[in-house]
């Protein structure tokens, strides 16, 4: 079967891949990686099987994608920050920003899961290249903050290491958190609670003055 070219009567390119990424991202996640089919995805996403190889190159270069998408995603509120900007700001919308992606795309999440408990054969160069120089560039960055003594002197890999693992909880594992509340879903008040919960013991364990998220949360 021909891969159905781009034309001004068909969808673009774009919304192709975006139809592709989003059918891929739900089966490799019911399935896993050995599980999921291109013919599945292909089905799920409403095209032939031969545009999901033409836009996506294979199915291991498929799946490479939806992850490293997810952890873009994650991290991407840390991508600009400065050894002059606020400790309480970044480290509140960190938290925050990771709570409502979760929420919002709790597939990617738990494929990523899927892949690390794995022991990550997908994700091996990336984690031990891009991943590993990202996050000691923001280590640096929250080294000259603790040196400035706008907090306190903690060690940045595992600060970060917590901030990932405590948000995603409520996506890998939102069978037990749904169990235990005994609601199928968490609501927005949840999620705000969730984060506000979180925000206070990170920012306190770390000796982070929060006195500019205050401010910020009452001018809204």
């Amino acid at each position: 079967m021909t891969a159905v070219p781009v034309t001004q009567e068909t969808p673009s390119r774009e919304r192709i891949e975006a139809s592709i990424l989003a059918a891929a991202e739900q089966v490799f996640s019911q399935h896993g990686y050995r599980g999921a089919s291109l013919q599945v995805i292909a089905d799920r996403a409403g095209l032939p099987k031969a545009n999901i190889l033409y836009y996506m190159g294979s199915k291991q270069a498929l799946y490479g994608r939806l992850l490293n998408r997810m952890m873009h995603r994650w991290n991407e509120v840390l991508e600009d920050i400065t050894v002059d900007s606020d400790p309480a700001t970044v480290l509140s919308d960190f938290i925050r920003t990771k709570m409502v992606l979760g929420q919002r795309y709790p597939e990617g999440s738990k494929l990523f899961a899927a892949e690390i408990l794995a022991g990550a054969p997908f994700l091996s160069d990336y984690l031990a290249g891009e991943l590993r120089d990202w996050v000691a560039a923001r280590a640096a960055i929250i080294r000259q903050w603790s040196d400035q003594g706008k907090m306190d002197d903690v060690d940045p890999r595992w600060l970060i290491f917590l901030i990932w693992s405590a948000t995603q909880h409520y996506t890998e594992y939102s069978a037990q958190v749904s169990g235990i509340l005994g609601r199928d879903a968490l609501s927005e008040d949840d999620i705000e609670s969730i984060s506000a919960f979180l925000e206070h013991v990170i920012l306190k364990g770390c000796g982070v003055n929060r006195v500019s998220v205050n401010a910020r949360r009452a001018e809204k």
